[in-house]
């Protein structure tokens, strides 16, 4: 039986919809992308589907079901459409390792680069502090998983191949490696010279046929909106 599209509501500049992007597209499940203004986030019909107004959200007619938050689903996603198990573990102490990956994307990674992001691309006052904080907080996110790495001598997270914890972090690393750079254009250099294996990591990921079909998608949708 064929799949209905899932419908993706989504942002061209926030990255959290397009982690779910790509593991739609990993696990080849159909999806339409609906594009919101930020001012409709906030407006009654698009609380009903998230009632924290924000993207992403998604509605699968598939199984009738409304979800919101990435992680959530993300997990989702991954119990209802990854039956050959291609981006997940089932059992053992992989499956809860990359349960703790995923959490600390959304916890740790997403604020602390996305509070980058609001200062360097939104806020009307420049402040150095804050711009010093989450700065060095982005690198103690990459020096956690290039330490993890090196001890690990894995070439992914968890295992041996890649889940959805490490795709996961994709969207959030392209703020910092094309425009907008949050941490500046030099930082991709400074990112490759101190945590090598968190690079090598990084860009493997990138490309993935999945990872740059969704960035190629994100870039066009950035692209209309400023027409």
């Amino acid at each position: 039986m064929s799949l209905k599209p899932i419908k993706l509501y989504s942002h061209p500049g926030g990255p959290n919809p397009w982690k779910v992007a790509i593991i739609l597209s990993e696990l080849s499940v159909p999806y339409e992308t609906q594009i919101m203004d930020f001012a409709d986030l906030k407006k009654p019909a698009f609380e009903s589907l998230n009632p924290n107004g924000r993207v992403p959200a998604i509605e699968d007619p598939n199984t009738n079901m409304t979800m919101w938050e990435s992680g959530a689903i993300i997990e989702y996603l991954l119990e209802t459409y990854d039956k050959e198990n291609k981006l997940s573990f089932t059992q053992g102490k992989e499956k809860w390792e990359t349960k703790s990956w995923l959490h600390f994307q959304t916890s740790g990674q997403g604020p602390y680069f996305g509070q980058r992001a609001w200062f360097v691309l939104y806020h009307a006052d420049k402040i150095d502090s804050c711009l010093e904080r989450y700065g060095n907080e982005i690198r103690r996110v990459i020096g956690v998983i290039d330490e993890h790495l090196k001890k690990t001598g894995r070439q992914y997270l968890v295992g041996d191949k890649c889940t959805y914890a490490d795709l996961a972090f994709v969207p959030w690393h392209w703020l910092l490696i094309q425009p907008p750079n949050i941490m500046g254009e030099g930082f991709a250099k400074e990112w490759e010279e101190k945590y090598p294996a968190a690079w090598k990591w990084s860009q493997t990921l990138m490309q993935r046929e999945a990872v740059n079909k969704c960035r190629e998608e994100r870039n066009k949708a950035m692209q209309a909106g400023k027409k």
